[in-house]
């Protein structure tokens, strides 16, 4: 049976009687993904550069918590993360705050566990990344630092750090593209990101091929940006002698 190709259903308003077209749709998924996408890096660049310092740090205690930090969240799969921070967390919580949470709008519940999970996964993987860009570093640096009369946060906030992250800037890509890409599996507790809005219009529509199409130019345009972007910062910050011109 030959299929019937129809791009023009983008054009067409919904069949829900909310006034919009099926491209709002598409658009507003869109919205949504680069929104939890771009909250959940937040997130995960901050938590990730702490626990990497702690994981690089000569005090037994810090290392050991980051390291059990990483292995814990870098073995369990991110679709189970997902589950136990959106059904399983607000049980384990006090009464009073997961009642809070139960009667926050569903959009506001789904999205907040989604930034948490997506932000926390991602964050053990910077977390390795940052370890591996200040061991990489000679040890003078430090030594040269504490001789100096720098105490160790400061060395780590004056000197390793701002040389760290800028030799982690390609993996670090890698991960902020990752990050859109698993944005996805939100759609699995009923966030309406954009392969969420994809496989509705699937459902309203029956044009499975124009709507995932659609769905693959938007995720390629992301991508597209994302690597234009951090290859200029890449070059913008490249370290002589470190990262090839």
């Amino acid at each position: 049976m030959a299929y019937q190709w129809n791009w023009a259903v983008f054009s067409q308003v919904t069949a829900v009687g909310d006034g919009s077209t099926y491209l709002g749709w598409m658009w507003s998924g869109l919205k949504v993904t680069v929104a939890l996408s771009l909250s959940a890096w937040i997130l995960a660049l901050l938590i990730g550069s702490l626990m990497g310092v702690m994981r690089t740090a000569p005090v037994k205690w810090m290392s050991g918590i980051a390291t059990a930090y990483v292995e814990v969240l870098r073995n369990i799969p991110l679709l189970v993360q997902l589950f136990i921070w959106y059904f399983i967390v607000p049980e384990l919580l006090p009464t009073a705050w997961g009642d809070a949470i139960k009667q926050l709008p569903p959009v506001v519940q789904q999205f907040g566990a989604a930034v948490i999970c997506l932000g926390l996964f991602t964050s053990a993987r910077v977390c390795e990344q940052l370890r591996a860009g200040i061991q990489s570093l000679p040890i003078g640096q430090t030594r040269a630092a504490l001789a100096l009369g720098l105490t160790l946060p400061q060395t780590y906030r004056l000197v390793l750090l701002p040389m760290a992250f800028r030799l982690v800037v390609p993996p670090l890509t890698s991960e902020f593209l990752n990050i859109f890409k698993n944005s996805a599996v939100c759609s699995t507790i009923g966030l309406l990101e954009l392969a969420a809005q994809g496989r509705q219009l699937v459902d309203y529509t029956a044009q499975p091929y124009e709507s995932f199409i659609a769905v693959t130019l938007m995720y390629l345009a992301i991508n597209v940006i994302v690597m234009f972007l951090m290859g200029r910062l890449e070059r913008k910050l490249r370290v002589p002698g470190y990262m090839g011109s």
